[in-house]
C-alpha cells in the first residue's frame, strides 16, 4: 500500500494521490483506478490501499459526470452516451499528462510505465480507454467492466496490452455475457485479455485484489 496519500484538484476535478517511495532509477509505475457509476474516489481508494504494488504512483480521480449527492460517474447513459464516453477519453489523457507532469517536476530523467484498474462503471473505462485512448498503456485490469457505447469515428489503439478481466457468474448488475463479450472485442482488436470468471456477485473481493496484485507483479 501507498505510504502516503494527499489530495489535489486536477481539470477542477478532486484526485487522490496515493505514493511509495519511489526510485526513478527504475521505471515507476502509474496505476490509475476508477471508481463505478454513482460513486467516489474513495470508494475505491478502500481498495487500492489493500495493493501491495512497489514503485508505483497511485492515482484516483472523480469521475467529471455529477451523478448527485456528491456522487459521480464517467459517462452518462442513454442517447448522448458515446459523445460522453468521447469526453471521458480527454479526460482521462489529461489526467494521464498531469500524473507525468507531477512526476517530470520531481525527477530529472524518468520512465513510466501506465497501467488501468476498475470496477463496474470504472472497469469499462479502463477497457474503453484501451480501446480508444492516446496514451499507450502497460497493463489493465477490469472487475465486473462491460464495454460502453462508443463513436464509430473514434480511432481503435493499434498496440496490444495484457488484460485481466474478472467477472462473476452471479452479477446481477453486469450480466457474465456482457463482461466476457466486453474481453472477447478487446482480443479480437489485437490485445491480450485473461478471463477469469468467479461466482461473485457484483462486488469487489479479496480475491480479486490477490489477482490484480499477481497481474501487475507479473
Amino acid at each position: 500500500m501507498p505510504e502516503k496519500y494527499s489530495t489535489t484538484e486536477w481539470n477542477n476535478k478532486k484526485v487522490i494521490l496515493g505514493e511509495d517511495l519511489l526510485d526513478a532509477e527504475i521505471p515507476i509505475n502509474i496505476l490509475i483506478g476508477f471508481h463505478g457509476a454513482e460513486s467516489t474516489p474513495e470508494n475505491i481508494l478502500i481498495h487500492g490501499n489493500k495493493l501491495k504494488l512497489k514503485n508505483t504512483f497511485m492515482i484516483f480521480p472523480e469521475g467529471p459526470v455529477d451523478a448527485g449527492e456528491g456522487r459521480w460517474s464517467w459517462w452518462v447513459d442513454g442517447p448522448k452516451q458515446k459523445e460522453s464516453v468521447s469526453d471521458f477519453l480527454k479526460f482521462s489523457s489529461n489526467i494521464i499528462g498531469m500524473a507525468q507532469d507531477h512526476l517530470n517536476s520531481r525527477f530529472e530523467k524518468l520512465e513510466t510505465r501506465i497501467s488501468f484498474w476498475g470496477f463496474s462503471q470504472g472497469g469499462a473505462a479502463a477497457l474503453i480507454y484501451t480501446l480508444l485512448g492516446k496514451y499507450p498503456l502497460h497493463k489493465v485490469a477490469s472487475v465486473c467492466g462491460f464495454l460502453p457505447e462508443f463513436s464509430e469515428q473514434e480511432t481503435v489503439s493499434e498496440s496490444s496490452v495484457p488484460i485481466l478481466g474478472i467477472f462473476g457468474s452471479n452479477d446481477d448488475v453486469v450480466p457474465s455475457f456482457l463482461a466476457e463479450h466486453a474481453l472477447e472485442e478487446m482480443k479480437n482488436n489485437g490485445h491480450n485479455p485473461t478471463l477469469k470468471e468467479t461466482s461473485q456477485g457484483h462486488e469487489l473481493t479479496a480475491e480479486n485484489l490477490k489477482a490484480l496484485n499477481d497481474f501487475f507483479h507479473s
